[in-house]
């Protein structure tokens, strides 16, 4: 009897092991979002002082982590991007999604929107 009970319970450990392992290779093959947004800025000093800087913290802290950004674009084919230009990655388009619904998005976007007109887009990346 108690060999029947321990051949039972090593199953259901295995398949809760198995669930683990299932969804943690799940997570992994997630690929990551790039967002990319070119920025034609109309009052650099208000910009750079009223909107850039909550934006990135609002962003931060939406878990968006900023790969590059700023005025040095080089075009290699074709016309190159308005002046500004910033790549942002999400961990997945959900998190891109919820910060652009956040309180945080919506209160500061009407500021960036007085001093830039913005133009955005995303590229899914490749499994890491």
């Amino acid at each position: 009897m108690k060999t029947l009970y321990t051949v039972g319970l090593s199953m259901l450990a295995g398949v809760g092991l198995g669930v683990v392992a299932v969804q943690t290779l799940q997570a992994q093959g997630t690929p990551p979002i790039y967002q990319i947004t070119e920025i034609d800025v109309t009052n650099v000093d208000a910009y750079v002082k009223e909107y850039a800087p909550k934006a990135q913290a609002a962003i931060k802290a939406a878990g968006g982590r900023f790969l590059a950004a700023g005025m040095k674009v080089t075009s290699i084919e074709g016309d190159p991007p308005k002046p500004r230009v910033a790549v942002i990655a999400w961990d997945n388009m959900e998190k891109l999604q919820a910060y652009r619904n956040s309180a945080a998005f919506k209160e500061i976007r009407p500021i960036g929107d007085k001093y830039a007109k913005f133009r955005g887009f995303t590229v899914e990346g490749l499994p890491q």
